[in-house]
């Protein structure tokens, strides 16, 4: 549903860029397209205020053009039309394996990424889409539960799972429902995960976002993961107070000068899972 939705917001975005430069100029056009980047950088402005204390205007300024990248990259071109360039990988004779959880609005997509680079190390992962797209956040254990199972199954050891923005909440509910189920806790990974809510939730749609609210009644009764690394950073449009994306009792790990969309690419989040693989 997501890659369906993005699709379109895409052609509506292009044909809008083209109808105003076809009519007004193409200098017009390309401002058009642009405006996205644009409300993009508002999220930032306001971290000024809203973090304290507040990341500096050029730290700032480099997380919004990394942001309008990362942005670009994931809504108009991997999550609505290369959603299934890289599927589940399961090669024969992997140890190991790792669960990848994507966050609101994406899809499996959102990881191409890692699985590229995953699949090149020959180390097992799934990546599911969760779906109903603005469901409830628990609704998406079962889906959860199903590829650890199938990767515990494959290499016969628990995956390192790792979970972007309301996927590290989605984790969470998984371990709620299936967790006594298991010796021992799997070794987790967040990136910009919600987990004491945010904000910007009250603009968000759909029961998931509004699980995700500060205050929230879901959110207070989650249990919280017991062996996990939580990265977050200052200039976080998405997930703020920043702090909000710590998870109490967490190893936490703080990157400067990224976006929300960004921590994805963050060479310090990649080096975690290696290190989570080899141990």
């Amino acid at each position: 549903m997501n890659a369906r939705l993005q699709r379109i917001w895409v052609i509506v975005r292009l044909s809008t860029a083209f109808a105003v430069g076809w009519w007004a100029g193409w200098g017009w056009g390309l401002m058009t397209l642009a405006l996205q980047s644009l409300v993009l950088g508002l999220g930032f402005v306001q971290l000024r205020w809203v973090n304290q204390p507040a990341p500096g205007w050029g730290d700032l300024l480099r997380a919004w053009v990394g942001e309008v990248v990362a942005s670009e990259l994931a809504f108009s071109w991997r999550q609505p039309w290369r959603e299934g360039a890289f599927p589940d990988h399961l090669p024969a004779g992997a140890t190991t394996g790792v669960l990848l959880v994507h966050g609101f609005m994406c899809n499996r997509g959102r990881w191409n990424g890692w699985m590229a680079r995953l699949r090149t190390q020959g180390v097992a992962y799934v990546a599911p889409s969760l779906e109903p797209a603005f469901g409830s956040i628990g609704a998406y254990a079962d889906e959860i539960e199903a590829g650890v199972q199938r990767l515990l199954a494959h290499t016969g050891r628990l995956p390192v799972v790792c979970a972007h923005s309301m996927g590290g909440l989605a984790l969470r509910a998984w371990w709620r429902r299936y967790g006594a189920g298991y010796a021992q806790a799997p070794r987790a990974i967040t990136l910009g995960s919600p987990h004491q809510g945010t904000r910007m939730a009250a603009l968000g749609l759909g029961l998931n976002a509004t699980q995700m609210r500060r205050g929230s009644d879901w959110l207070a009764a989650l249990p919280a993961l017991p062996d996990v690394d939580c990265f977050w950073t200052p200039c976080d449009q998405v997930v703020n107070p920043a702090p909000t994306a710590i998870q109490p009792g967490a190893r936490s790990h703080r990157v400067d000068a990224v976006g929300h969309m960004g921590l994805v690419h963050s060479d310090r989040a990649w080096m975690c899972l290696q290190a989570a693989l080899q141990r």
